[in-house]
């Protein structure tokens, strides 16, 4: 091969004077001619046998020297690639010869040839055709010499310990640079599983394929009906969302599970445990709400976990001994995990954060909160400018009675009974919910110190509780309801709702059964029965909570149950009335 250059170069010294001189990075004056390599080994169509249990053995290669008819030094770069193929700039595998480069010998390590036959789709544990070649270069001007060869990849399949998902259909498109990384789980023992998972939205109609690394080469993984196939066709999805993407490399499957919402469940939400407080997504594997959590009355903690899709198979707890690292309930077992509720020790408004990106699952709990200067020595609840109730204080935190507290009446709080002591405000109408009948109904509330009135949302005897360290409270109502039972059919109750009528007393209209029991409960803080050693046949008297049934009912027929209880729900009178 030949190539023709010509320069003029003027070189001016200190003293003026003309010098050039040749250098391996001047382009060479006149015609000259590079010579190819003569190959030596291995020979024509030789086989090179990779064995996994000799990952380190090195494979040589050698030549005789090409030669520049104008005397440049001669640089050496060896490659593996396709039979046939005559793209020399993207080979299988590309090594510079010994000697960084001016060596004619060069070897190449079993496990480096094997990965990169795995990444360019030669199958493992079988024999592909394939060539070797050396490039000799110098200059810009470069000649080749190829040959044949044979290579056996290692038995068993290369299989990455570490996945990333790109494509048009995710958050990050076609960019593998910025790939989302997938967790790859571990079992008891602390090693990999070589099942990854990743939390991540998804857009329909588009695709995405997962990689091995974040930059090619890499292996490249696709295919379809939970099948994964390494250069398989890219995966789509049905529907656009958030969702949990599972590769199992261990027999080759995966699976795309729809996250309609995480949420929050547990004592410190309205409802409790039968609540669920979703979570907003905000992408990148978070997903976040602002709301009210609340310490449950009486007790010195709250619980809570995260939940998907309202199931619990899918719960998200806290690792035991970490401030804030989240595993999966059900995967904690087999990872040696040991896992336990979330804690909540100050009740309040909080913004709560919870991250599935990466490989360590977090939540963070941040405080909305700014509390008063000081707690009082006491607080009052004013109706319309009149005090009728004082809170009991205990620590920084006050309590009161169960209150009968109606909508449409302006209520405040002050640290003296004539008002004139210092204010405090809540912007929260208390009892507004989206679950206003369960049978004991709470959420949480800031408040501030200054001037200001509050409502209520419905009529309701109302428990109120303000923490002056936090600048939190809460409050707590209860719903109770008609049990009416066969005496030998427990489970076949009846469970009447009653309606609530201010002040404290709750009613209903129902057919009731002559010789059936009957009790006033919320299930099961609150089950109003009769005193012990009471007359149970009685259509009008005490009741007590936790007292026994009630069975007055002698002819079949519909009856008005009304019952009005103290402020302490622990005393009440019932009366039943014949229609």
């Amino acid at each position: 091969m030949k190539k023709y250059y010509s320069y003029i170069l003027i070189c001016l010294s200190v003293f003026g004077l003309l010098s050039c001189e040749n250098d391996d990075n001047l382009d060479p004056i006149g015609n000259w001619e590079l010579s190819q390599p003569e190959l030596i080994s291995p020979e024509e169509g030789e086989e090179l046998l990779l064995q996994e249990d000799r990952a380190n053995e090195k494979f040589y290669f050698e030549w005789q020297e090409a030669v520049s008819t104008a005397g440049f030094q001669v640089r050496y770069e060896l490659q593996i690639d396709t039979l046939g193929s005559e793209d020399h700039d993207s080979p299988i595998i590309s090594v510079k010869s010994d000697n960084n480069g001016k060596a004619t010998s060069a070897s190449i390590q079993a496990s480096d040839l094997d990965l990169a036959l795995s990444y360019a789709g030669y199958p493992a544990n079988e024999s592909s055709e394939l060539e070797w070649t050396v490039v000799a270069i110098c200059q810009d001007t470069k000649t080749y010499a190829t040959r044949t060869l044979s290579v056996t990849r290692f038995e068993n399949e290369y299989v990455p310990n570490q996945l990333f998902i790109a494509g048009s259909a995710t958050e990050v498109g076609n960019d593998i640079s910025a790939a989302i990384p997938m967790r790859n789980l571990q079992n008891a023992s602390g090693a990999a599983t070589s099942i990854f998972e990743a939390y991540t939205s998804l857009e329909a109609g588009q695709t995405f394929s997962i990689y091995s690394r974040q930059e090619l080469p890499a292996h490249i993984y696709g295919g379809e009906e939970g099948v994964i196939e390494k250069n398989g066709n890219p995966i789509a999805v049905e529907e656009s969302g958030e969702y949990r993407i599972t590769v199992n490399l261990n027999d080759n499957t995966y699976t795309l599970w729809k996250i309609e919402h995480w949420s929050i469940v547990g004592s410190v939400i309205p409802n409790a445990w039968d609540g669920d407080e979703p979570l907003e997504y905000m992408g990148n594997g978070v997903w976040e709400t602002t709301m009210f959590l609340t310490v449950p009355n009486g007790e010195t903690t709250g619980a809570f976990v995260f939940r998907a899709n309202q199931d619990w198979g899918y719960l998200l707890k806290r690792i035991q001994g970490t401030s804030n690292e989240l595993y999966m309930e059900s995967q904690a077992g087999e990872a040696g995990i040991n896992i336990e509720d979330i804690p909540l020790n100050n009740s309040g408004e909080f913004t709560v954060t919870l991250d599935l990106s990466g490989d360590t699952y977090t939540y963070n709990l941040e405080s909305n909160l700014s509390a008063p200067s000081e707690t009082p020595s006491s607080l009052f609840l004013l109706e319309n400018g009149t005090s009728i109730a004082q809170f009991s204080l205990e620590g920084d935190t006050f309590t009161s009675a169960y209150l009968p507290l109606q909508a449409g009446v302006s209520y405040s709080l002050n640290s003296a009974e004539d008002g004139t002591g210092t204010s405090y405000f809540t912007s929260n109408i208390i009892g507004a919910t989206d679950s206003p009948d369960g049978d004991s109904v709470a959420a949480g509330m800031s408040f501030v110190e200054g001037a200001g009135e509050f409502s209520v949302d419905h009529d309701q005897a109302y428990k109120l509780t303000f923490n002056f360290a936090t600048g939190s409270g809460s409050w707590q109502y209860y719903n109770l309801k008609l049990f009416h039972w066969d005496p030998s059919n427990w489970d076949g109750r009846n469970e009447f709702a009653m309606t609530y009528v201010h002040p404290m007393q709750f009613t209903t209209t129902q057919n009731l059964e002559a010789g059936y029991n009957l009790k006033f409960n919320s299930p099961w803080d609150v089950q109003f029965g009769t005193p012990e050693g009471g007359d149970n046949s009685l259509m009008s008297g005490a009741l007590v909570n936790g007292g026994g049934d009630l069975n007055p009912i002698t002819q079949s027929g519909s009856y008005q149950a009304n019952i009005t209880v103290d402020t302490t729900y622990s005393n009440a009178t019932f009366e039943i009335i014949a229609e």
